[in-house]
């Protein structure tokens, strides 16, 4: 399986969009290092994109990001290849979005993510493993995006159970 390259990545814009504008080169965890990424871009457009917005920039980087993880996955050889992180951009943005404003919420959500995302609970191992396509990558991280929400979710009841003010 080849590594991909600062070549690969300029090569074609299916590439730095897989890659995630680069941060998928990191040569130790770049899962994390994509989903760091989406956090500091989402930090950076969120002000500005209201829920409809934030809505239809979340369906088409699931379609355009499925296309795109297809071909280079082709070019690697391998469609789920660790350098592809397009799949941590939109996961990480959908639970950002859906989480309490504030930085701290905002780790926790990142956190719980890549938790969720490296641990691979049922159902998300068995679709890692099942749908090899470009869908498929995407499809493993928005099932532990889900995770993450359900957690957050059950989080923030059990804090306001608590009396802790959010």
């Amino acid at each position: 399986m080849p590594s991909p390259t600062f070549k690969l990545l300029c090569a074609h814009p299916a590439h730095f969009i897989s890659l995630g504008l680069g941060s998928g080169l990191a040569p130790k965890a770049p899962g994390t290092f994509g989903s760091l990424a989406a956090w500091l871009l989402f930090l950076g457009f969120k002000p500005f994109v209201g829920d409809t917005g934030m809505a239809a920039l979340l369906l088409i980087s699931l379609a355009l990001g499925a296309w795109c993880i297809a071909r280079t996955g082709q070019a690697l050889g391998e469609v789920d290849h660790g350098a592809i992180v397009w799949d941590e951009f939109v996961a990480v943005w959908l639970v950002l979005w859906l989480s309490p404003p504030g930085l701290a919420w905002q780790a926790l959500a990142v956190g719980l993510f890549r938790f969720f995302d490296i641990l691979k609970p049922w159902p998300i191992r068995q679709a890692d493993a099942r749908f090899k396509n470009g869908f498929g990558v995407m499809f493993d991280d928005l099932l532990a995006a889900g995770y993450t929400l359900l957690a957050m979710f059950l989080t923030i009841r059990a804090l306001a159970q608590a009396g802790v003010a959010i």
